[in-house]
């Protein structure tokens, strides 16, 4: 039985796997189902196993700055040396923080709450707007995940047309979601007309007799396959929610914090005109410390006030919290991240952009900052959906001690949101690997008697997506990952790969 002394004891793979099993509920799932990764420490934007190797982290937006970034670390253990309480006390890091960041945006979103996660902010926020518009009903984008309470499934698709999930309430209005490569709208007018949906949606919904409270949108759609809007969506979107008498919720919890690069958040890339009535953060807020916040308007909230109930979350806005957050603010200044993340993702995109001309299997490249997709087709006409080839990327990454992973309704994306110090030399390394997998699957296919052995093919599922029609979605293919983030597997090391270990196809997956 482990002690207090005893916190990490060193267990082998094996019976830490065995007493994850017994210990740790089911629904909970593991990276890479029948191999699953121990990793033990980490630094930057490296991870590493029980056997010392070196893993490239390619996906983990939530330690933002980097594993283990020193100046966070000491932020967080000296203010826990000194006080840890909770918000119905006077502390100056708390006000300090909520300056700091209502500084980075737009000066009407002035008041904040602070949570413990981006799930948390967001059911606030459905809160926020019951309160100030005194309507029910939420508006949300097709392949939309914003949480995993009970009110955020409800609100996303991503979950409520998933495996287990109870389909469509009532009071949801799904509009489709902005994708200039799959969807209906392509051209240079795509931004308007994919607004124009919403305001269809909206005015279908009032000539039912529903009323909208909020439209929740993912500044960039992460689980819907790193969709990009086109230039004018939220600047229609606004108006014409705002018209309707609702309120316009950005959720920034996965692309938030200077992750675009250009901006600190990824709203703003549509222009300084875009305010947001409500924003949610979280994620990368506390560089793997849960911190998350709503930041709204002083309005909303006192209407939220005048309903009379308090709102108190024991650990929101805590000193320790708030120090880290900082901290991380600091680090992202001090380092430069978001100039790093402007030039890493430009290279990024040069370099699977080139690959496209070499593999006929890549449909499209995009992406804004470190926050990067590569779609993978059977057929750039049909744009038929390359899933299982896509899963095939990932495991032979994985073997190549990269993580990387892959996503959308039809999990053929490979999605791309590393630590923000991720370097053009690691995006060379990833490029490398991409281009011989592809290689290698133009040269003999993908492995598929391995990947069924290792449950990596897709499912008969299908996402019946509520817009746009129904498309197969591999809802099995969390074999590799069984989280809201899905990963993959790609990694890097400063040693040549092939002086590490290797694995067997026994191994993977």
């Amino acid at each position: 039985m482990a002690t207090s002394s005893d916190i990490a004891p060193n267990r082998s793979k094996e019976q830490t796997l065995e007493l994850r099993k017994r210990h740790y509920g089911e629904s909970c799932k593991l990276f890479f189902k029948s191999s699953p990764i121990k990793i033990v420490r980490a630094k930057g934007q490296y991870m590493y196993d029980e056997q010392d190797n070196q893993y490239l982290d390619c996906i983990n937006n939530v330690c933002h700055v980097g594993h283990c970034h020193p100046d966070v670390i000491n932020a967080a253990t000296e203010q826990m040396k000194t006080l840890n309480t909770n918000s119905r006390f006077l502390h100056d890091n708390l006000v300090t923080y909520a300056e700091r960041l209502t500084s980075t945006l737009p000066s009407k979103l002035s008041v904040c709450y602070f949570t413990n996660s981006g799930s948390e902010a967001n059911d606030l926020a459905i809160r926020l707007a019951r309160a100030h518009t005194k309507h029910h009903d939420i508006a949300v984008l097709d392949h939309a995940y914003h949480g995993h309470m009970v009110s955020l499934i409800d609100i996303s698709p991503y979950k409520f047309n998933s495996s287990g999930g109870e389909g469509k309430k009532e009071w949801v209005h799904v509009v489709p979601h902005p994708d200039v490569y799959r969807g209906p709208y392509t051209g240079d007018d795509a931004g308007e007309k994919y607004a124009l949906e919403v305001k269809k949606a909206i005015d279908e919904a009032h000539k039912n007799g529903r009323k909208i409270a909020a439209l929740f949108t993912e500044s960039l759609q992460s689980c819907g396959g790193q969709i990009i809007p086109p230039p004018n969506y939220f600047k229609n979107v606004q108006k014409y929610v705002r018209d309707a008498g609702a309120i316009w919720v950005a959720d920034e919890v996965q692309v938030g914090f200077g992750r675009v690069g250009t901006h600190w958040w990824a709203f703003q890339t549509q222009g300084p005109d875009i305010s947001p009535d409500i924003v949610t953060m979280g994620k990368p807020m506390g560089n793997g410390h849960p911190v998350a916040a709503v930041v709204t308007t002083k309005e909303i909230s006192e209407s939220f006030a005048q309903t009379g109930m308090e709102y108190f979350n024991t650990y929101g806005g805590n000193p320790v919290s708030c120090a880290i957050g900082l901290a991380v603010m600091d680090v992202v200044e001090k380092d430069k991240l978001r100039e790093n993340a402007t030039k890493v993702g430009s290279h990024l995109v040069k370099g699977f952009r080139e690959l496209m001309l070499k593999h006929k299997i890549i449909g499209d490249v995009r992406g804004v900052g470190l926050f990067f997709g590569v779609e993978l087709v059977t057929n750039r006409e049909t744009k038929e959906p390359a899933t299982t080839e896509a899963q095939h990327v990932i495991y032979r990454l994985k073997e190549n001690f990269v993580i990387l992973s892959a996503d959308g309704p039809d999990r053929n994306v490979l999605k791309f949101k590393p630590p923000l110090c991720f370097s053009t030399k690691d995006a060379d390394h990833v490029i490398d690997l991409v281009d011989s997998t592809l290689t290698e699957l133009e040269q003999q296919g993908p492995n598929t008697e391995y990947m069924k052995d290792h449950h990596m093919l897709p499912s008969s599922s299908t996402n019946n997506s509520s817009c746009n029609g129904s498309r197969s979605t591999d809802t099995a293919s969390h074999f590799l990952y069984g989280t809201d983030d899905v990963i993959s597997g790609i990694d890097f090391s400063e040693k040549e790969p092939a002086a590490k270990k290797s694995k067997s196809n026994e191994d993977i997956a």
